[in-house]
């Protein structure tokens, strides 16, 4: 089972923005990207919001009105992980199976952190290695599981609350995510994670796909 190119669906599945909404955004991601750069370089506890604030060319004014802490930075790019992966599912064909439709909603922040490797490696092991963030990164996991039962409810015609299925795939699916991100930062970046996804939903998906309902 191979995983395709799905990097640019992130772009195209979103919805359109406004002037001031893009230029929110803009701001955001650049206040993001300098943070992530920072952190993964010298570490989360090393890093100020001054200088977090004098790397993306804003003032701590402008810091505090997107985010609260430097923490909340990450939780952001989180959030965007899971957004993307949320999109994906539910643009996927409706009679598709649900290894297939999990393997790409999964795969889209996978093919992003394979897009730009050396920068997503180190977001990831600052995530993993770092306490605080983890637990940020684990609470973000269940909200996450949350939207893809509720997605796959509608997809199936199950309902969530009666039926253990929905929950059930997209813990299997979130496992298989999590599981490739912990492989791929602990071989520092030298095993393909598109590649690990494939093996890991070859493992999950006659489980998702046989009990599935038809």
């Amino acid at each position: 089972m191979r995983t395709p190119d799905v990097y640019d669906v992130v772009v195209t599945s979103r919805p359109k923005l406004s002037m001031a909404e893009r230029k929110r955004r803009l701001v955001s991601d650049e206040l993001t990207e300098s943070a992530l750069q920072l952190l993964a370089l010298k570490g989360y506890d090393a890093v100020t919001i001054d200088e977090i604030v004098a790397a993306a060319g804003v003032s701590r004014r402008t810091f505090f009105r997107y985010f609260a802490s430097k923490e909340d930075v990450v939780v952001q790019f989180l959030a965007d992980m899971g957004t993307d992966i949320r999109v994906e599912l539910a643009g996927r064909p409706a009679g598709e199976r649900p290894s297939v439709a999990l393997l790409h909603a999964v795969g889209v922040p996978l093919a992003a952190c394979s897009a730009d490797s050396a920068r997503a490696l180190n977001v990831v092991q600052l995530i993993l290695r770092t306490p605080a963030l983890l637990a940020r990164f684990l609470e973000r996991q269940a909200q996450w599981r949350g939207d893809l039962t509720e997605e796959l409810g509608r997809r199936t015609g199950l309902d969530p609350e009666a039926e253990l299925y929905p929950r059930l795939a997209a813990g299997m699916a979130l496992t298989a995510f999590d599981t490739v991100l912990q492989r791929w930062s602990g071989s520092d970046g030298a095993e393909d994670p598109a590649e690990l996804l494939d093996r890991a939903f070859d493992v999950i998906a006659p489980a998702l796909d046989t009990a599935a309902p038809r």
